[in-house]
């Protein structure tokens, strides 16, 4: 992509998030994410009513009277945009391929954020992570934000989600809003994904959000006959039998079972979560993940 035509690209995505994010998802935003931490505030004596959970002992003691700690609600978030930059996000058989679809979903965001006065980092990960852009506000910012996540080209080809995780951890002290952008295609053999430990940990620090964003090709093989396939990621290719059945029935059962098991656990630890193909508009998508906050 030669600079004239990536900054016509960041352009078009900048027009049309700025948009998005001023007339709908604006409010739905500020309702999902603002207010959910709670930074303290100050000590006053206890009143009729008050939790006595919120007592300060110390204070209390002290004062030989009953105190309360006092608390409000924190307007300022940090928004961490876990972008996925392996090469699986290259495939696209629709208008767009995955990647260029998570740019678009990742601008959105990031606009919605910068808003409403929050800061907004991202991580770029491949098999490791790729770079690091530390929280920030303002439009500069921002479009640094989307010109790595459409230009940069990993030095690394595969995916490993815990790893990512583990870093947003190790980096972001204060609790942040965090959202994987990601086909979350990391998993076992079995297909089972791998990166359930390093999620257990990041969901008891940070709010993490998922959007799995795929291509239609992806679930079903087509009956095309005999093709020479090459996995993005490993680099193996071969030739498949697409005509078999027992092929396709095969490759949708795995499909199904890493899909299902990344379901369960986003479920088992309340991980808000999304699946937005390259043939949709993200809007509708985004606005459910929003309301069920």
């Amino acid at each position: 992509m030669t600079p004239e035509e990536l900054i016509k690209k960041v352009r078009k995505i900048e027009i049309r998030t700025k948009a998005l994010s001023h007339q709908i998802f604006a409010g739905e935003y500020h309702s999902a994410f603002k207010g959910r931490g709670m930074a303290f505030s100050e000590v006053r004596e206890y009143s009729y009513g008050d939790d006595v959970r919120s007592m300060d002992w110390n204070v209390t003691a002290r004062m030989s009277a009953p105190y309360v700690k006092v608390f409000e609600e924190e307007r300022e978030l940090t928004v961490v945009l876990m972008v996925d930059v392996s090469r699986s996000g290259l495939f696209g058989t629709a208008v767009k391929t995955k990647r260029e679809q998570i740019a678009e979903i990742a601008a959105t965001l990031a606009f919605s954020a910068i808003l409403n006065n929050d800061k907004v980092g991202c991580i770029l990960f491949s098999d490791r992570v790729e770079k690091f852009i530390p929280p920030a506000k303002g439009r500069t910012h921002f479009l640094r934000i989307i010109r790595e996540i459409l230009e940069y080209e990993p030095q690394n080809n595969g995916t490993d989600i815990g790893e990512a995780l583990r870093y947003l951890t190790g980096a972001i002290k204060k609790k942040c809003t965090a959202f994987i952008l990601s086909d979350m295609l990391d998993v076992k053999a079995d297909g089972t994904p791998r990166y359930e430990d390093a999620l257990k940990v990041a969901v008891n620090r940070h709010d993490i959000s998922v959007i799995r964003v795929t291509d239609p090709r992806e679930k079903v093989l087509p009956n095309v006959g005999l093709v020479h396939a090459k996995d993005a990621e490993s680099g193996v290719s071969r030739w498949i039998n697409t005509g078999s059945r027992a092929t396709r029935e095969a490759y949708s059962k795995w499909f199904s079972t890493a899909t299902l098991g990344a379901d369960k656990l986003f479920i088992r630890y309340k991980v808000g979560h999304v699946d937005i193909s390259t043939d949709q508009d993200f809007v509708k998508g985004l606005i459910t993940l929003f309301q069920g906050k």
